[in-house]
């Protein structure tokens, strides 16, 4: 990593601005950020080699929970330590977080038709954005007959019931299918972070998530706010494969529960593709429909908290894990499971709810085209689904 002798708290404003930056400007879902995060901090400003860029990727990609958001927490903590890490977390995600509670709150002010129709287009978003996930998925994590036979049959499962806890049974299920059917080639050369291991911090982090995601559940008939926190953090512990993913785990602990309506939810999944920043703040609007205020906060902490728990636990490690036997095998079963729950997501209740027309099936071809053929921003999509609507 290049060396420097700039005060630390010099480094955590500077992060913190680079940051913010980054949180007002970063259009386009996951994939872009990773963009934008290599030019700005490893091109612009050299705040760590190339090889170790692609690995905080790699790992972050390995681990569940929002990818960018934790390569986002990982170049905060390698630039400028735990006070850099929680910087360029505020900074990144303070924005979008904004924008989604200024939407929610605004939507009712609108006549009814209008936010009738604006909902509608947001609904068609949700269409277009999930299949286009569910594409580049399949074509990246399912390259082989096994792992497609997977998804199908994850996808067939989901299709059938209708309990979260099938979900967590598909991902371990992925993983074991994976850990013993495949054999994934297993990278050698692992640049280091220079970060020195603590096995005791590490510990600690490893524990709290695990009691948690374990405690959690149990305990959840306390308090709205426990039950709230308890949704959001088994979504956030759960993500493998994308940002995407949270969808249908999110839909399961809050809609399939009856804490928010599937017409709320799809809209403001799909106005969170028209803000910058990390696709995880949609919390914030879920979060604004179950409470306001306290809500609010719990659901992003909670579901940003577990990925920068392992995150933290594993990055001085990495070198380890990423040569340890079984462990890329099992996370391509996992990914193969993801392609297959998020596939059954996008039939219900995306398209069940929201694509009810032919013309409403043109408008999600047009809007896909515009992705997949165009190559145009996310927002452009917004743009087009909610015009047509008026159109329409």
């Amino acid at each position: 990593m290049p060396s420097t002798t700039q005060p630390q708290k010099p480094r955590v404003l500077e992060v913190f601005l680079v940051f913010l930056r980054l949180g007002l400007t970063a259009f386009g879902g996951p994939i872009a950020h990773l963009g934008y995060f290599r030019r700005e901090l490893v091109d612009k400003r050299q705040w760590l080699s190339e090889a170790q860029y692609s690995q905080l990727v790699a790992l972050c990609q390995f681990l569940p929970g929002p990818a960018s958001s934790q390569v986002g927490f990982g170049l905060g903590w390698l630039r400028a330590g735990w006070a850099g890490a929680l910087a360029a977390f505020v900074a990144f995600t303070l924005p979008s977080v904004l924008l989604l509670i200024a939407f929610y709150y605004a939507l009712p002010g609108l006549p009814a038709e209008l936010a009738d129709t604006v909902i509608h287009g947001l609904k068609l978003v949700a269409c277009v954005v999930v299949t286009d996930a569910v594409l580049s998925m399949h074509r990246n994590l399912c390259p082989d007959r096994e792992r497609q036979l997977l998804a199908i049959a994850v996808a067939a499962l989901l299709l059938l019931t209708h309990s979260p806890w099938w979900q967590l049974i598909a991902i371990v299920g992925g993983a074991v299918f994976g850990r013993f059917l495949l054999n994934i080639p297993i990278e050698t050369a692992t640049p280091n972070f220079l970060i020195k291991p603590k096995p005791i911090l590490s510990g600690i982090f490893t524990a709290l998530f695990a009691l948690m995601l374990l405690l959690l559940p149990l305990i959840s008939d306390l308090n709205p706010l426990i039950a709230a926190t308890q949704s959001f953090y088994q979504a956030g512990a759960l993500v493998f494969g994308g940002g995407h993913v949270v969808l249908p785990l999110l839909e399961s602990s809050v809609v399939a529960t009856g804490h928010v309506s599937a017409d709320t939810f799809l809209a403001g999944y799909g106005a969170a593709q028209a803000v910058p920043g990390p696709l995880f703040t949609f919390a914030a609007f879920l979060g604004a429909d179950m409470g306001g205020g306290a809500t609010i906060t719990v659901a992003v902490l909670a579901i940003f908290l577990p990925g920068f728990l392992l995150l933290a636990a594993v990055l001085p490690y990495w070198q380890r894990v990423s040569a340890m036997s079984g462990a890329r095998d099992a996370l391509a079963g996992i990914g193969a499971a993801v392609v297959g729950i998020l596939g059954a997501a996008l039939y219900d209740p995306i398209f069940t709810s929201a694509a009810a027309e032919p013309e409403d099936l043109a408008v999600v071809l047009i809007g896909l085209s515009i992705l997949r053929v165009a190559r145009w921003s996310p927002l452009w999509v917004v743009v087009f689904c909610v015009g047509a609507g008026f159109v329409v």
